[in-house]
């Protein structure tokens, strides 16, 4: 089973750029989709971006795309979330996901990091 830690958040004013990372634990790592979820206060948890196993094919909500990039180095058992242009409305606390397929959807989730946004 695979684990998530994610960091690489904090408070950043807005136009500024952040970068995320999650490191994951256990061999089948490269075996899995991986993806980035947020959660605004208030709101539901919502999708970023997603990769593929091989890293060849990714994916963007309509709210990040040209701004963030995901990416993943699977030797080194990491994904990152290069965010750019920041603006306030990205503030809410990341999460990094994994899917393991076989219809398992996003079922293994890291702790979170907070991403604040000022304006």
């Amino acid at each position: 089973q695979v684990q998530l830690v994610e960091s690489g958040g904090g408070l950043v004013q807005a136009g500024g750029s952040l970068r995320l990372s999650c490191a994951a634990s256990g061999r089948t790592f490269s075996y899995y989709g991986m993806g980035w979820f947020r959660q605004a206060p208030g709101k539901e948890r919502e999708f970023v971006a997603a990769i593929s196993i091989s890293g060849g094919n990714t994916n963007y909500a309509s709210s990040v795309k040209g701004r963030f990039t995901i990416s993943r180095d699977n030797a080194k058992k990491m994904v990152y979330l290069q965010m750019n242009t920041l603006k306030p409305e990205d503030t809410a606390v990341y999460y990094c996901t994994a899917n393991p397929g076989g219809g398992s959807g996003w079922s293994i989730w890291g702790q979170g990091t907070q991403v604040t946004v000022s304006s």
